[in-house]
C-alpha cells in the first residue's frame, strides 16, 4: 500500500477521550454547586441530549463571534441533559455552572490521550507524513491539543465550527485537503464513526479507516 501525503485524524474517541464518563465530569462539577445527582443518569440524559442537537454549523456568523455560538450550543444541551434528569431547577445559579464546566473541558483535566497514539504520530512523522486534526469538535480543540501535548504534530486543524461544514460532508474534506494541497486518493482519514469518518471520508475521495475504540464489533 501506497504511503499516504496526508493522514487526518478525528478528535474525540480516536486521538483522546473523557476519562470515565461525560455524566461523571457533568455530576462532580454539579456537585460543587450544590446538585448531587448520579453519573449514569448524566451519561443518559446527556447522550440523548447530545444527539438531538442540531450540527455545530453556525453558517451566518461572523468569524469572531463563532466562540460564543459554540459556547451557547453547548450551553443548551447541558441544560437540556440536567432538565431531563430533573435536577436544573435546583442549581441556583446555571450560568456560572456551565462557565466551569465549558472551561473545565477545554483543559487537559478531563481528558486522556490512547496509548497507541504518540507512537503513532512520532513514527508517521518519521515517514514525512502530513498530519492533520479533521474533527466536528469546536475552538476549544486548539487548547485541548496543546495541553494534552499533541498540537506541535499536526499541521492542520479542520474543525466542523470553523469550515461551516460537519462530516460526514464531503465539504469539510475538502477544506482540510487544501490545506496540504493534497488530492483526496493521496490522503488517509482515521475516526471511530462509521458514518461521519469512514463513510464520509469514502464518500469525499479518502481511503477511509475506522479505529474501533469501544471494541463494539
Amino acid at each position: 500500500m501506497e504511503q499516504p501525503k496526508v493522514i487526518f485524524l478525528d478528535a474525540v474517541g480516536t486521538l483522546f477521550d473523557v476519562k470515565g464518563s461525560v455524566g461523571e465530569v457533568y455530576s462532580q462539577i454539579a456537585e460543587e454547586f450544590g446538585v448531587k445527582v448520579s453519573a449514569d443518569t448524566l451519561n443518559k440524559t446527556f447522550i440523548k441530549s447530545f444527539k438531538a442537537a442540531p450540527p455545530p454549523i453556525f453558517l451566518d456568523a461572523d468569524t469572531q463571534d463563532i466562540p460564543q455560538r459554540e459556547f451557547d450550543w453547548w450551553r443548551i444541551i447541558a441544560l437540556n441533559t440536567f432538565e431531563s434528569a430533573g435536577v436544573l431547577k435546583q442549581f441556583s445559579d446555571f450560568s456560572a455552572f456551565f462557565s466551569e464546566l465549558y472551561i473545565h473541558f477545554g483543559t487537559a483535566q478531563p481528558w486522556f490521550v490512547y496509548p497507541d497514539v504518540l507512537a503513532a504520530l512520532v513514527n508517521w512523522r518519521r515517514l514525512g507524513i502530513e498530519l492533520g486534526v479533521l474533527s466536528n469538535f469546536d475552538s476549544r480543540i486548539y487548547s485541548v491539543l496543546q495541553s494534552l501535548g499533541l498540537r506541535d504534530f499536526f499541521i492542520s486543524v479542520t474543525i466542523s465550527t470553523q469550515a461551516r461544514a460537519a462530516k460526514p460532508d464531503p465539504q469539510i474534506f475538502a477544506i482540510a485537503l487544501k490545506k496540504h494541497n493534497c488530492p483526496p486518493e493521496a490522503a488517509w482519514h482515521i475516526g471511530d464513526s462509521i458514518t461521519e469518518d469512514y463513510n464520509g471520508a469514502k464518500a469525499a475521495g479518502l481511503r477511509g479507516i475506522w479505529i474501533d475504540r469501544s471494541k463494539k464489533s
